[in-house]
């Protein structure tokens, strides 16, 4: 009989392409989620990619509560443990990490062999002072004024999830993505996607200067499950970044690709003190203007040596991004049209 692999927060964006990539490799896949109520989308999300749903099931835990760890985590060999808090509040801080830990001691205690974490690249960023490439042995730290709470919450998990595992019958391997992009199976609120659908709306009066290095969140899944599977990967972090876009570099790519569709995106360059003055009113922008005009170059060079990582063209992604959003408006607006009701 195959494997079974817990999947945390099966409804997220990462989380559901990973369920696809496990149930197209054989695997019996156990996925949690916050209510029984999310469990028809996730199925039915799962079934539109044409994949079958036979060999999944779901587990309703939470990670700000301990109730449900410990069934959800039974007879589970794997576990890629995806979800995480999401938001701009600080409040997201301690229930990132210890979330984190409530999973890892329920994995130690089911005797699971291996858990493969989501953290992020921010986790091995250079000190704002310092020139180079990073890579996996760079850790951030969590202190730099640069990060917003979310990205301060994947290094504080990834660090607490270390240190946990230490002396532990069981393997760690941390995954860390760059900017995801890519298609959504559910909602299409995923923060990254909101820089794409902001530029198609119109909604951007102009271009900051900022630079994504991106991963196609399907390159990613498959990136989780050979980290799950490879032996080499075991107590080891592995940066998942593809192409380095700069947003005009992304804003051209979409008027040059959707035609009409892409007539809304700006191709104006902001200048740094109007992005700033706009960050007063958007706290999405507000957590990237430190990164205003910096690269913060990164190498992916150990997952696609070790694991195999092929990541797609940045520019493939980020079509398949917008057509993705075009599509999702366009059914939005017909459920919301009265014809169609």
């Amino acid at each position: 009989m195959a494997d079974q692999v817990l999947v945390t927060g099966g409804s997220g964006f990462i989380a559901s392409w990973c369920i696809v990539a496990l149930l197209r490799r054989g695997y019996r896949v156990r996925t949690t989620v916050r209510s029984a109520a999310k469990q028809a989308a996730v199925r039915a999300a799962i079934v539109a990619t044409g994949t079958s749903v036979e060999a999944l099931t779901f587990a309703i835990a939470d990670l700000t509560g301990d109730a449900g760890w410990d069934a959800a985590m039974s007879g589970c060999a794997y576990v890629l443990h995806v979800a995480s808090p999401l938001g701009g509040s600080h409040d997201l801080l301690e229930p990132a990490r210890d979330g984190t830990l409530r999973v890892l001691r329920a994995a130690v205690d089911a005797g699971a062999k291996r858990v493969v974490m989501t953290s992020a690249a921010a986790a091995a960023r250079l000190p704002r002072e310092a020139t180079g490439i990073a890579d996996e042995t760079v850790w951030s730290d969590p202190a730099d004024p640069r990060f917003d709470a979310y990205r301060r919450s994947k290094i504080l998990a990834e660090r607490a999830a270390w240190d946990l595992i230490a002396g532990k019958p069981i393997e760690l391997t941390t995954i860390l993505p760059g900017a995801v992009f890519g298609p959504a199976l559910l909602d299409g609120q995923h923060g990254s996607l909101q820089i794409i659908r902001r530029m198609l709306d119109g909604a951007l009066p102009g271009v900051p200067r900022l630079a994504f290095w991106i991963v196609d969140v399907r390159d990613l899944a498959e990136l989780h499950v050979r980290a799950m599977i490879e032996p080499r990967a075991a107590g080891e972090r592995f940066l998942g970044t593809g192409e380095l876009m700069w947003m005009m570099d992304i804003a051209t790519t979409l008027r040059a690709r959707l035609g009409a569709r892409g007539a809304k995106v700006p191709t104006r360059q902001l200048p740094s003190f109007v992005v700033h003055l706009l960050a007063l009113v958007s706290p999405q922008l507000k957590a990237l203007t430190p990164e205003l005009g910096r690269r913060n170059d990164v190498t992916s060079e150990k997952a696609r040596h070790v694991l195999g990582f092929a990541p797609r063209p940045a520019v493939e992604t980020i079509v398949d991004t917008a057509n993705y959003l075009l599509t999702d408006r366009d059914r939005r607006a017909t459920q919301r049209s009265p014809a169609s009701r």
